[in-house]
């Protein structure tokens, strides 16, 4: 099961946190959230598997800390 982690405010963001959760080797989906119309501009849930969430809500924090 996937697990939202994260929320974040546009898919550039959401791209680049991606780019740092598969670095660190975890499966990772983007799912928009909101109209199609807004595009780049809609906010998108970063998602793990279950198992993981823990793990990648950590490496998340910290990237948002940098």
């Amino acid at each position: 099961m996937w697990t939202v982690i994260y929320i974040a405010p546009n898919k550039l963001i959401a791209e680049k946190y991606k780019a740092i959760l598969t670095e660190e080797g975890m499966l990772v989906q983007l799912r928009p959230i909101g109209s199609a119309h807004l595009g780049a501009h809609a906010s998108v849930e970063i998602l793990v598997p279950e198992s993981e969430a823990e793990e990648a809500h950590g490496i998340i924090t910290g990237a948002l800390g940098s």
